[in-house]
């Protein structure tokens, strides 16, 4: 049912669209047989809308692949460096953030492990829209960034690292059987920052995979039974991953291609000294507009990278 909603919305969509260049021929024929400027003008605008639509709904049919409607998992891990990756894992996450809020998706914070003096050690969101993960797959990968640091009191430059991790939420038709003899769970006081935030029952959940050895940890909701199934849910993500990642290897052996272990090496660069660029380094699409991306304009690097990802396919 859902995915006969999900057609039903797309086919109206294109029939509206036509419906709408239609009434605009017309429109367009009677303001040119009465001499009607601002008639003309208007319908002007009104095709101008239309173009960009149109544009936008091309792009989407590159979105065709079996996860890309579904809402997105994406978790920020600070690489080594202390306090300047964790502030520059923080910093991501605003990102990803403002990103989702230009799309009008609808966010959340699934799980979040604060920095000792400033950022986050790691935090998991989850993205909820049309298309979420299908765009925000371009993401997944190491992120670099090379600025001078403010935790620096020399004012040296420095060079820090963050992973990107992005999975498909499950739909309960694709989600993973998780057997309970598989798993341990841990349950303990979540941390917080003091005083009257700090839990005085054991809430926080830690979730063991044991035949993976994944772990997941949740401690943001004040209910146990809402933390364990958050955990179980980041955690049937992950295993989707994984399941997805043989499948696509299998393939690529039948093919005869050669298939890269584990996240590889980093795929965009931020650099905020001596010069200001951001580049992705899969499909060398560069912009200095360093300000505008960290504040979520990433519209460009993930086009780049599907049509990239459309030329490699092919």
């Amino acid at each position: 049912m859902r995915e006969i909603t999900d057609l039903r919305a797309a086919v109206d969509t294109w029939s509206g669209l036509q419906s709408q260049i239609a009434d605009d021929r017309e429109l367009l024929e009677l303001a040119a047989a009465e001499g009607d400027s601002d008639m003309v003008a208007e319908i002007g605008r009104s095709s101008d809308t239309i173009a960009r639509r149109l544009d936008e709904l091309e792009f989407e049919l590159t979105l065709g692949g079996p996860y890309d409607r579904r809402p997105a998992i994406l978790a920020i891990h600070a690489g080594a460096g202390g306090t300047e990756a964790q502030d520059w894992a923080q910093m991501l996450l605003r990102m990803y953030l403002r990103w989702a809020e230009r799309h009008g998706f609808k966010t959340e914070i699934l799980e979040e492990t604060p920095g000792e003096e400033a950022g986050v050690k790691s935090v998991v969101i989850e993205i909820r829209g049309p298309y979420a993960y299908g765009y925000a797959k371009a993401e997944r990968g190491v992120h670099r960034l090379v600025r001078i640091s403010p935790f620096d009191a020399a004012k040296r430059r420095h060079t820090s690292f963050a992973l990107v991790e992005v999975l498909p939420e499950p739909d309960e038709a694709q989600s993973v059987v998780i057997n309970p003899d598989e798993i341990r769970v841990d349950v303990f006081r979540s941390s917080g920052a003091g005083g009257q935030n700090v839990q005085k029952n054991s809430t926080a959940i830690r979730v063991t995979h044991l035949p993976t050895g994944i772990v997941v940890t949740c401690q943001n909701e004040r209910s146990q039974l809402q933390n364990r199934e958050t955990a179980l849910k980041i955690l049937a993500a992950r295993l989707a991953e994984i399941e997805e990642q043989k499948r696509d290897e299998e393939r690529a052996k039948l093919k005869g291609e050669h298939v890269e272990a584990g996240w590889g090496n980093q795929i965009r660069s931020y650099v905020l000294h001596p010069y200001n660029m951001v580049k992705d380094h899969r499909t060398n699409y560069e912009t200095s507009n360093t300000f505008g991306v960290l504040d979520g304009e990433l519209e460009p690097f993930m086009e780049s990278y599907l049509r990239w990802k459309l030329g490699e396919a092919a």
